[in-house]
């Protein structure tokens, strides 16, 4: 089934995104600077993009990732209203994806309901979880937000992560994160190697992750 199956299309418009080609992007490619102008809407068909926002002094924080069917606030934001990006957009491995020129997008938008749609509700869950972000990184403990960061990254409670990126993750400093997982170790709640964290307990880290703001 085509990706853009789902979105409920005019035929035109099913036809004009057929012709895109599908992209794939190695681990590690940045697709904006801050200071870029928008220049096409991305479809992530596989993968993970970060968004982040990074510092004068080189801190780096997490703003949300795009997974198939996620999409990025800024792009939206800079091809609707033309902001200029603020942060940085990094492929997480391997990306599969499909660019939908600035031109063709805003045709989009303008003709199509069910495209306008799918873009509006992305759009809607995006400012949602960019809200809760926020709220974490304002009012969330270091702990509560280290261990849902924990939780959420987890494969088979093994968790494949630098504290430099747990660290922009939960936005932190590094040496934070360092200190409350070596606090977790001993506690007995995880063990920590380099680049990999186990989760020992993770019903407990669940209800840390949970408390209250």
């Amino acid at each position: 089934m085509s990706w853009y199956a789902a979105l409920a299309l005019a035929p035109h418009s099913a036809a004009a995104l057929a012709a895109l080609p599908l992209r794939t992007l190695p681990g590690g490619t940045t697709l904006f600077h801050a200071g870029d102008a928008a220049q096409a809407f991305v479809i992530v068909l596989r993968g993970r993009i970060d968004v982040s926002l990074i510092g004068a002094s080189g801190r780096e924080i997490l703003l949300y990732s795009v997974d198939p069917g996620q999409s990025c606030i800024q792009t939206t934001l800079g091809l609707l209203g033309d902001e200029s990006y603020t942060g940085e957009a990094v492929t997480v491995g391997e990306v599969d994806l499909v660019l939908i020129p600035r031109p063709q997008f805003l045709a989009l938008m303008e003709d199509d309901s069910g495209f306008r749609g799918f873009v509006l509700r992305a759009f809607g869950r995006r400012m949602a979880d960019l809200t809760r972000v926020l709220e974490q990184v304002a009012f969330g403990r270091v702990e509560q937000r280290l261990a849902a960061a924990l939780l959420d990254l987890a494969q088979g409670n093994l968790v494949t992560a630098t504290q430099g990126e747990l660290a922009a993750r939960i936005g932190s400093a590094r040496e934070v994160v360092s200190r409350r997982l070596d606090a977790f170790a001993r506690e007995g709640l995880t063990t920590n190697d380099r680049g990999h964290v186990r989760l020992l307990q993770p019903d407990i880290l669940r209800r840390r992750a949970t408390a209250e703001l």
